[in-house]
């Protein structure tokens, strides 16, 4: 996260998961909203959290279906990324349509990325500011929004 960013959300590290602890804390948070924790949702999940750049639900679908040995359909992964997306299990990168996992799950806010047009790299950066701002202009025009989404197109550091 941008440190230079003054009024960036900060998170707890206790709130932040990696690893085997991030597919624990997703289970917990959607089972807390109600919803099951199946095997094919933690087997999508884990797959979409070993990733660090955002990927598609047709890669997960091509990597579980050779580690499974058996073909998982592209549909039914959407299905469940949606599902994610829903539960803040997962962040969707719009432009790309491509997915990262949410390293805080069930912790809600508005989505602002940073996307390399060069390698593919998207940051996501919490920013309380920015969404009231984005959120207060929509609701003055008589709009209610429910998930805004800001991307940034450019080139990362490394890239630049």
């Amino acid at each position: 996260m941008d440190q230079d960013l003054k009024s960036a959300h900060q998170h707890h590290a206790h709130e932040e998961h990696s690893g085997p602890g991030l597919v624990e804390a997703a289970r917990q948070a959607l089972t807390g909203s109600g919803e099951q924790w199946t095997g094919m949702r933690e087997a999508v999940f884990t797959e979409l959290a070993r990733h660090e750049r955002p990927v598609s639900a047709y890669d997960i679908a091509d990597n579980l279906s050779q580690a499974r040995g058996k073909r998982v359909a592209p549909n039914s992964v959407y299905r469940i990324l949606d599902l994610f997306v829903t539960n803040n299990l997962a962040l969707r990168v719009e432009s790309s349509n491509a997915y990262l996992a949410n390293t805080h799950p069930g912790c809600a806010h508005d989505c602002i990325f940073l996307v390399c047009d060069e390698c593919g790299e998207a940051t996501h950066i919490d920013d309380e500011q920015v969404s009231q701002t984005v959120r207060a202009l929509a609701a003055g025009r008589g709009f209610r929004p429910e998930r805004p989404v800001l991307e940034i197109r450019g080139l990362c550091r490394a890239c630049a």
